[in-house]
């Protein structure tokens, strides 16, 4: 299990760095020259080479990202370009926010969506397997943003049940920041519901046919045990496994969710810092959350070995 960790590890760190290299990389290749922006379009020619000196853009790529790599190591994100606050402060201002928000969606989602697969897999061929891919089909097929529009348009505006837009910090009033959360958490949640519920069928029709569950049966064991003992406890590997890319994918993919409602998250300072070419923040977010990725993953590969026991590991992945 340790040369396992240390491995994954060693993968881990070395994921980093590559996708810190495609980070700084694509990040430059964006149109436009933060220089220009910051000096603004009636700027001098002296003054915006000046500004370029400052930033250290008028080096070559290799060096620029050195000096990059040099302050990542030494926990230093940066200076924002458009506003002049430390990238780290920025990041710690907004990030809490998307995080909540994509743990409340992903409680939200694996809630609706395992409770949907179990009901698909038990009820084969009948009405409940029919109402459960219709939703499936339904919240595949609806685009976030229309979603989250006809949400506020309604639920918000003309019956009152949620807040439009805003936000109130849990930690300082529990019940009001859920309840402000609520309906983005909702939105962007219902749009992960069918993944979720999908590999739940899946997994627990093979599981529910299988030979050990025919013996269980014929031996006297009771349906319901049957459907959680057996075929939802083995259907946990697959799920977890889905539950712990759609995460990284939701702290990724709250930006259009954050916009609808206002929510200031990382997913409006990472909109507001493309307009601006911010480099420095633009990187800072990126690697944020490639890092979440990678955190999610591992751990996830480590929850196998909880789930089930036979997975556990002895030096190597098996």
């Amino acid at each position: 299990m340790g040369r396992y960790l240390l491995h994954r590890l060693w993968q881990s760190a070395l994921t980093l760095v590559l996708a810190s290299v495609v980070v700084f990389v694509g990040v430059r290749a964006l149109p436009g020259d933060p220089a220009q922006a910051m000096a603004g379009e009636e700027a001098d020619p002296a003054t915006v080479e000046a500004i370029r000196a400052q930033l250290g853009l008028d080096r070559s790529l290799p060096e620029q990202y050195l000096r990059f790599a040099g302050q990542l190591l030494s926990g230093d994100l940066g200076t924002s370009v458009r506003t002049g606050t430390p990238v780290s402060d920025m990041i710690g201002a907004t990030l809490p926010v998307t995080l909540q928000l994509a743990v409340y969606a992903m409680v939200i989602a694996i809630l609706l969506g395992m409770s949907a697969g179990v009901l698909a897999a038990v009820f084969r061929g009948r009405w409940p397997e029919w109402a459960a891919n219709g939703l499936s089909l339904v919240t595949l097929s609806v685009p976030t943003f229309w979603l989250g529009i006809l949400a506020v348009l309604y639920l918000s505006v003309r019956l009152g049940w949620f807040p439009a837009s805003g936000y109130v910090s849990p930690f300082e009033h529990p019940l009001r920041g859920l309840y402000y959360l609520t309906l983005p958490a909702l939105i962007l949640g219902l749009s992960h519901t069918a993944v979720v519920q999908r590999q739940t069928r899946a997994s627990m029709v093979e599981t529910l046919t299988a030979d050990f569950v025919r013996t269980a049966r014929a031996k006297g064991l009771g349906r319901a045990a049957v459907v959680f003992r057996y075929g939802l406890r083995n259907s946990l590997i697959v799920v977890t496994t889905i539950v712990g890319l759609q995460l990284g994918g939701l702290i990724a993919g709250a930006v259009v969710t954050e916009r609808i409602f206002s929510l200031p998250g990382i997913g409006k300072l990472t909109l507001d810092s493309v307009f601006t070419r911010d480099y420095p923040v633009i990187q800072a977010v990126v690697l944020v959350v490639t890092t979440a990725y990678i955190v999610i993953n591992l751990l996830v590969d480590l929850l196998y070995t909880v789930i089930d026991p036979r997975m556990r590991v002895s030096g190597r992945a098996r």
